[in-house]
């Protein structure tokens, strides 16, 4: 290993215990990123919820595991466990919007007010 490698590697790893300093631009992702995390997260989550349970009444109505469960009349109970799927993913958007919107309002003030003092300078 020569001289230049030895002076890089040794500088990658001081800069992993050295102290960084935050900027004003870092803490104005972070309130993005604070603001965006809850709604991202609920909206997969929720998302995904949903999908199984219409997943799971399509599974009733087009295959034969409602016999192996004991349902005699897989028909009825497969269309109405979709249909809960469908409305759980219709309303997830909307619900997404909410999340994010009230989020926004909350934090609206302190981003603007720090997106400013980035600006003017």
């Amino acid at each position: 290993m020569n001289r230049n490698d030895q002076e890089f590697l040794v500088q990658r790893i001081r800069t992993q215990y050295t102290e960084k300093k935050t900027t004003e631009l870092d803490e104005l992702r972070a309130l993005d990123a604070k603001v965006k995390r809850p709604a991202n997260v609920f909206a997969y989550v929720f998302g995904s919820i949903s999908a199984i349970i219409m997943g799971a009444g399509m599974s009733l109505v087009m295959t034969d595991i409602g016999a192996t469960v004991g349902i005699a009349d897989p028909m009825i109970p497969g269309i109405a466990i979709g249909v809960v799927g469908m409305a759980m993913a219709l309303v997830n958007y909307p619900i997404f919007k909410g999340i994010l919107n009230a989020r926004r309002k909350k934090y609206a003030d302190r981003i603007i007010a720090l997106s400013e003092q980035i600006l003017s300078k």
